[in-house]
């Protein structure tokens, strides 16, 4: 039976102490500099995995802050389109009142000359917000695409139609078009225009839809034209029909239409009842006010029943304009919803991506901590202990 003797050497062992010394020291440094970071991974080689998880979340993360930045661009534009299309609202409802004023039999014409210049003042403002431009200096209601002032004269020089919206965006554009170029004339299925020749003090509403099918299908202009004999007896014909007796305020049936025509006719007089027109708001706007302007020439060649009879007319193609305005408006409304959502979906996906980052290279710091202060006893005690070994000595036993 043979015995195996394992010989150290004293070098051997104070190398092997050492080597234990300085892993236990790097070890204490690569948990001081988590615990200090915060971070588990402080650099790809702790922990490849990890780090490449974390990079991705980086990634995506700086994707969604841009996407919300440029969903706060779009906000602030649709936000000051819609308080545009208010304020504008805001004009049309006061040129509105002026202009039933403009109908009150008592006003002179100095009167109504003054109600035009406050007129013409609203109807430059509402032109002026149909060009207003965002922070960028692009046009608000540029629609598809526009020029620089997208309302020049009367045209609107753009395309007309509405910009969509993305997954995490909604448009930076409203459509001018539809909300300052779309105006129905009449009642937007037919439409009444007085004679040029008119002399007498009859005029007409706008008429009420009671056969659809009959509206609809009316291609060309249908005239009304009224005689009056030599006793007074007033008649009317449609359309080259009959002639009926004619009594003021009653309804007139033409094509599928109620028409009430109110006050007394010259003979010759005539109405043409023809489809409605697409019209925009500046038109309704200048024809309004061309009525009050020129109701009362004192050469007489406007009757007093063109008056009432383009205040009828200019109301309730003004009502139709605001109406449209309205659906842009409410569209922008719709549009800022939107983007409360698409907001509150880009939060939760980064307040995801965050929690992934941080699960990936993150540190528990409570278990950092602790693992810290364990490392720093079990070095100090092997400094200690080093310590200790390197003072023993053979001759310290046999002196």
């Amino acid at each position: 039976m043979s015995n195996n003797i394992s010989r150290l050497s004293t070098a051997n062992m104070y190398d092997r102490t050492v080597n234990n010394l300085a892993e236990r020291q790097a070890k204490l440094i690569n948990v001081m500099e988590s615990a200090s970071s915060g971070k588990r991974v402080l650099r790809a080689s702790d922990d490849p995995v990890a780090a490449a998880q974390a990079e991705r979340a980086r990634t995506r993360m700086t994707r969604t802050e841009t996407d919300q930045r440029a969903l706060d661009s779009q906000v602030a534009i649709i936000k000051d389109g819609e308080s545009t299309l208010g304020a504008a609202n805001t004009a049309l409802q006061e040129f509105r009142s002026l202009l039933v004023n403009a109908g009150n039999a008592t006003y002179t014409q100095t009167e109504r000359d003054a109600l035009v210049a406050q007129l013409t003042s609203l109807r430059d403002q509402v032109a002026g917000y149909a060009n207003r431009q965002d922070s960028n200096g692009l046009p608000l209601f540029r629609s598809l695409g526009s020029a620089e002032q997208p309302l020049q004269g009367g045209s609107f020089l753009g395309q007309s139609g509405q910009t969509s919206s993305g997954i995490n965006n909604i448009a930076s554009t409203l459509d001018g078009v539809a909300a300052f170029m779309n105006v129905p004339t009449g009642n937007g299925v037919l439409a009444v225009n007085m004679g040029a020749n008119n002399t007498g003090k009859a005029w007409t509403d706008i008429g009420q839809i009671i056969d659809p099918a009959a509206a609809t299908a009316v291609t060309g202009p249908i005239d009304i034209k009224f005689t009056v004999a030599a006793d007074g007896t007033t008649t009317y014909s449609v359309g080259g029909a009959a002639a009926l007796p004619y009594k003021s305020g009653d309804a007139i049936t033409v094509a599928g239409m109620n028409l009430k025509i109110t006050g007394t006719p010259a003979d010759g007089d005539s109405f043409t009842v023809a489809p409605s027109e697409r019209s925009d708001i500046f038109s309704v706007l200048d024809k309004a006010i061309g009525v009050v302007r020129d109701a009362g020439n004192p050469d007489g060649t406007t009757a007093s029943g063109a008056l009432a009879h383009g205040l009828a007319k200019g109301l309730a193609e003004l009502d139709s304009g605001m109406n449209r305005m309205q659906t842009v408006r409410g569209f922008a409304g719709d549009l800022l919803n939107r983007a409360d959502t698409i907001a509150d979906n880009l939060g939760a996906r980064a307040l995801q991506l965050e929690t992934d980052r941080s699960t990936a290279e993150d540190v528990d710091m409570f278990a950092a901590l602790s693992e810290q202060k364990t490392l720093q006893t079990g070095y100090t005690a092997a400094l200690q202990s080093y310590a200790q070994i390197q003072k023993l000595s053979l001759f310290d036993y046999i002196r």
